[in-house]
């Protein structure tokens, strides 16, 4: 089975649609698809939830998403509110969320 992890960067909501529209489209196809929140795109989760974003609340009900950086988060001063999402906070390379472990398990990663 094909796997494709999105280690997203962007923090602009527009560049960050087209991932969240690529990942759902890879996993209807069934392709194994997750996205991990890392760098500037920590910022976008407390927006996504505000608004209430269908995209984003898509790919977090069919558990697209792998989880949101720690150190980036409380870096860039939202961690309390990525808190609330419920999503994993990852840290597993440095405080920062590492893509090893995708690598490992057969994992295309593609950084955006």
């Amino acid at each position: 089975m094909k796997k494709v992890l999105f280690y997203a960067m962007t923090g602009e909501k527009m560049c960050f649609n087209h991932i969240l529209m690529n990942a759902l489209s890879l996993h209807e196809a069934g392709i194994e698809t997750k996205i991990i929140f890392e760098g500037a795109s920590v910022k976008l989760p407390p927006i996504f939830e505000e608004e209430n974003f269908k995209l984003y609340n898509l790919c977090k009900e069919k558990e697209l998403i792998a989880g949101i950086c720690y150190a980036c988060s409380a870096t860039l001063g939202v961690l309390e509110e990525n808190e609330k999402t419920g999503l994993p906070l990852l840290k597993d390379m440095q405080g920062h969320a590492g893509m090893l472990a995708y690598v490992e398990e057969g994992y295309s990663v593609i950084s955006m």
